[in-house]
């Protein structure tokens, strides 16, 4: 008599077992989503938002249409190169109640912003606005500064009323729009951003090559010391994530000074006949960051060396080849993508670092962070930060593509 077949019941309590796990799937999802739901906010909250929201002033310019709102309204009605008489007029009524409300300046902010010259025509006219009725309101404007008749005057201001400008992004790289709407470059004398955007890059990438060369070989340390040792080097690697960043900077203010601890200490042994600059230039500059962004480096390649061991060295060695050979040869390409990881890591970073070189550094060294915050807090021009913003953005996510058509993601994942 043949053995009968075990079979496994397709029900429990009236319920199909597929029905069963595809619920006990659906209820760990839920959990899992519910663990990070309050992550996934806060990250929305401080992370998202906040940078979608300067983007978005990047691009877009309310100010003169919400100060002068009839003005606006009649100018999008009006096709002439120069307007009629009720655009005029509607300037004139909104110019007058903004400068008794004083809100004025706050109007004619975005023209400061964009067209001095034209600015200050806006400015002589509302401070000599007409208090009685006049005939024609075109006329008098006219008369009283001839850029008022003028049609590329007015091609700057149509493009200065828009809702959605392009000015900020086009200054942040040291073009502007001619009034006939051609980019063209600024004079060379006139370029600020697109130096301070080379100087940023510049910083980065020394920053990265020096932490480079300090960290692969304190790593290579820690990973091939006992545990007893390297447990003790890593308390002091992790060591500066242990205080503000804003104190280690201004330790670094005391220590770089020219009567500071280091010049003292170089003229005293003699290595230094006089003091030398370190503070306020480039050196503090690359002292302050490395210090700061070096286990950045370091613990990625720790990581990936920690999980090598000494084998490959051993092997190679076994097999012949000196220790340089088999170093370049064996050791370094398996290494790649932790160095890979500490680069991109550390180069982002500096990228959007701003108290240090603030601090430590020069006028020379100013870098596109600086320049975000002096928008936003001396000139409260949102605009050109977003803008400035968005570039730095744009680089950062052009350094991320670099990195992973050369590289690639999944390395990261083994560091």
């Amino acid at each position: 008599m043949a053995a009968e077949t075990l079979k496994l019941p397709i029900e429990i309590g009236g319920v199909s077992l597929k029905v069963k796990m595809q619920r006990a799937d659906r209820r760990a999802r839920t959990r899992a989503l519910t663990l990070i739901a309050p992550l996934f906010f806060l990250l929305l909250l401080v992370f998202v938002l906040p940078i979608g929201y300067m983007l978005f002033y990047g691009v877009y310019s309310p100010e003169l249409r919400n100060g002068l709102p009839d003005f606006a309204a009649a100018l999008d009605q009006d096709s002439n190169e120069v307007p009629g008489e009720p655009v005029f007029r509607a300037l004139a009524q909104d110019l007058a109640e903004a400068r008794e409300r004083r809100e004025h300046k706050k109007a004619i902010t975005p023209i400061r912003q964009q067209d001095i010259e034209l600015w200050r025509v806006f400015r002589r006219t509302v401070e000599n606005l007409p208090k009685d009725e006049v005939a024609s309101m075109k006329e008098w404007f006219i008369s009283f500064d001839s850029a008022w008749g003028e049609p590329d005057s007015w091609k700057v201001i149509r493009r200065i009323a828009a809702p959605y400008t392009a000015y900020y992004l086009i200054n942040a790289v040291d073009a502007r729009l001619s009034p006939d709407g051609s980019l063209e470059l600024k004079r060379a004398e006139e370029r600020v951003y697109l130096k301070i955007i080379g100087t940023t890059f510049e910083i980065s990438f020394w920053v990265t090559v020096i932490a480079l060369i300090l960290g692969y070989p304190v790593a290579y340390l820690l990973a091939n010391v006992s545990q007893r040792h390297s447990n003790l080097l890593m308390i002091l690697v992790l060591l500066p994530f242990w205080t503000s960043l804003l104190v280690r900077t201004y330790a670094w203010m005391m220590l770089l000074q020219t009567e500071g601890v280091v010049n003292n200490v170089m003229t005293g042994f003699g290595i230094f006949t006089e003091p030398v600059q370190m503070m306020h230039n480039r050196i503090g500059v690359y002292v302050a960051m490395v210090h700061i962004l070096l286990p950045f480096m370091l613990l990625p390649i720790y990581s990936v060396m920690k999980n090598l061991g000494p084998f490959p060295m051993k092997a190679a060695a076994n097999l012949g080849a000196n220790p340089f050979r088999a170093f370049v040869h064996v050791y370094l390409p398996q290494t790649l993508p932790g160095v890979g990881a500490g680069c991109l890591l550390v180069f982002i970073l500096s990228l959007g670092y701003y108290i240090t070189p603030a601090l430590v550094g020069g006028p020379k060294d100013t870098m596109i962070s600086l320049m975000v915050a002096i928008n936003v807090n001396t000139f409260l021009n949102w605009g050109m930060a977003g803008a400035l913003g968005t570039i730095l953005l744009i680089a950062t996510i052009a350094v991320f593509l670099v990195y992973n058509r050369f590289l690639g993601l999944e390395k990261v994942r083994l560091s």
